[in-house]
């Protein structure tokens, strides 16, 4: 997946509103990568364009199986007969190239997914095709069975349709109905387990609100978020043993270039150190409920750049300013960190977050 908001190759300065050296205690560990740091403003920008690189694709539709325990074959058996109205990948045709994938959690690694084929073109695949996992029936108590949709395109990149979470903990294997095939509607994503992951790696970092940068001032100002960008853990190799990563961070709604700041590109390591801190003004308290920090960080290789993965940092709400937003989707452990942030002004709220899939939003000029 590459990136349409870095087609430019001039250096990122040339779009900085203004620059200005940060040396406050609180910063002096800091490397000096993160002495240059810009500021933009993140309210006033609010009607932004905001579209996913393979369309914002809404969940919805429904999707028919049924499961069963084999004593015999000490086997979990997931028969997937079919999904109906499942929401249009191509907007134009009208259709999607959809499959179901199935995971046992929350360890999903070690029972490993199990996929059905991809039905071509239609928003009503049939499947009808058993997955199996071999498993005793005390462990599988413990788990939750996740089935979810995807649309896989020709460049093998898979957009979220839809999924389905059964708790086996609490479900009657006994009764013959549960057997039966039945229809269960498509749900959106359930935090945090973020199923598209197939670990990309961690982020560590800390985040600071800072609501009178100047004290004292009699005019009300606005605030200000510190991103300190401390380092990636495990990223993951797409080409061989090389990797250049390299950390870019959006407040959304704003997606102009004003609101974008990169780190520079560390390589030749899946465990990169960045230590670079991005300042970013212009935020009302009533801002902090709306916008969110996009942090994606990418591979640079020659002309291009490939996403590893991502975290949206914000109050998870699915709403902006009133309109319903796709990328207000922070998960659990995302949102915990903004919580603790807008509470504890003028403090650094450290965590370590898992990298997820990201639908990116696109560029506005």
């Amino acid at each position: 997946m590459s990136d349409d908001r870095e087609t430019d190759t001039a250096s990122e300065s040339s779009y900085q509103l203004s620059r200005h050296k940060k040396s406050p205690s609180s910063l002096t560990n800091l490397s000096s990568s993160s002495g240059m740091t810009s500021l933009s403003s993140v309210s006033g920008s609010v009607m932004s364009v905001y579209s996913g690189d393979f369309g914002n694709l809404e969940v919805k539709g429904n999707i028919q199986f049924a499961i069963e325990y084999v004593e015999s074959l000490k086997e979990l058996h997931v028969f997937v007969a079919q999904c109906k109205d499942l929401a249009a990948a191509d907007v134009k045709k009208q259709r999607s190239d959809p499959y179901v994938k199935a995971y046992l959690l929350p360890d999903k690694g070690k029972m490993g997914k199990k996929k059905t084929l991809v039905v071509k073109k239609t928003l009503n695949p049939v499947y009808n095709e058993i997955l199996r996992y071999k498993i005793e029936k005390q462990i599988l108590k413990a788990q939750k069975l996740n089935l979810s949709v995807w649309h896989r395109d020709t460049f093998k990149r898979n957009s979220f349709l839809g999924e389905v979470e059964l708790d086996l903990e609490t479900w009657d294997w006994d009764n013959k109905q549960n057997k039966q095939l039945r229809w269960y509607p498509l749900k959106r994503k359930t935090a945090p387990v973020a199923l598209e992951a197939e670990n990309r790696g961690e982020m560590k970092l800390a985040l600071q609100y800072v609501p009178e940068p100047v004290p004292g001032k009699k005019l009300p100002t606005t605030g200000e978020v510190h991103i300190w960008v401390k380092e990636c853990l495990d990223l993951p190799l797409l080409r061989g043993s090389h990797l250049n990563s390299f950390v870019k961070c959006t407040i959304l709604p704003d997606t102009s270039r004003k609101s974008r700041q990169k780190t520079r590109a560390v390589g030749k390591t899946t465990n990169p150190i960045f230590n670079h801190t991005m300042v970013y003004d212009g935020f009302r308290p009533e801002d902090l409920t709306e916008a969110c920090v996009e942090l994606t960080v990418w591979d640079h290789y020659k002309l291009t750049n490939q996403f590893l993965g991502g975290l949206r940092i914000g109050f998870g709400t699915g709403k902006s300013y009133g309109t319903e937003v796709d990328w207000m989707d922070s998960t659990s452990e995302e949102v915990a960190l903004w919580e603790k942030m807008v509470n504890s002004p003028n403090t650094w709220i450290e965590a370590t977050l898992p990298l997820r899939m990201l639908l990116i939003a696109k560029i506005s000029k």
